[in-house]
């Protein structure tokens, strides 16, 4: 298993016990260090639809889902966490952009 696949996997299930499990400790940290690794390995071609996804994710889309009864809170911060874990992704991909366009 490559480390990229490592590194989403445990991103995404950190994002979800997050949201099912309150009090973990500075899970906001551990998200943000897994996506700025995550970011790393996102192919060139991917860059695009990860920006769009992030910016979908932290502009509301995630509350939309609220409003479901009995799962719509847990799937509400489910996403709200995707988000935050693929917005530390994007910062490591406009870095990664903004190096390769210094350095043509």
């Amino acid at each position: 298993m490559s480390p990229a696949k490592i590194i989403r996997i445990v991103g995404v299930a950190l994002a979800v016990a997050a949201a099912l499990i309150p009090g973990i400790p500075m899970v906001g940290l551990g998200l943000a260090v897994l996506g700025l690794g995550a970011g790393y390995y996102v192919a060139s071609g991917d860059r695009a639809t990860l920006l769009v996804t992030v910016i979908a994710l932290n502009s509301g889309v995630a509350g939309a889902v609220d409003a479901i009864p009995a799962v719509g809170m847990y799937v509400s911060a489910i996403l709200t966490n995707l988000g935050g874990l693929l917005a530390a992704a994007a910062i490591t991909v406009i870095v990664i952009a903004v190096y390769e366009q210094l350095t043509e």
